[in-house]
């Protein structure tokens, strides 16, 4: 068979869990409101930058099931008694 199934399955789970995570982290952002002091404001920053970083681990995560699901289309193990190449003598 021409596809590896086992790296096609892993690939097909990475971008499942990368596309949940994605969605998950894009609802669950941190919001600003009116009249915040400096301190709920850095917080607001960290949140921020904490959420965008998973986002960005989340998108490799994403990346990477992509990746494995167009090795899996190239990657095919060998045949122990595959053809055999079969030389004839020249004649003279």
């Amino acid at each position: 068979m021409l596809i590896d199934k086992r790296m096609l399955i892993g690939g097909a789970i990475m971008i499942a869990v990368g596309f949940t995570i994605s969605w998950y982290l894009a609802e669950s952002a941190p919001i600003g409101k009116a009249n915040m002091t400096d301190d709920e404001k850095l917080n607001l920053i960290l949140a921020e930058r904490e959420n965008s970083d998973f986002r960005l681990l989340s998108g490799i995560l994403f990346g990477f099931g992509f990746l494995l699901i167009l090795i899996s289309f190239g990657a095919r193990k060998k045949r122990k008694g595959g053809a055999k190449k079969i030389e004839k003598k020249p004649s003279e």
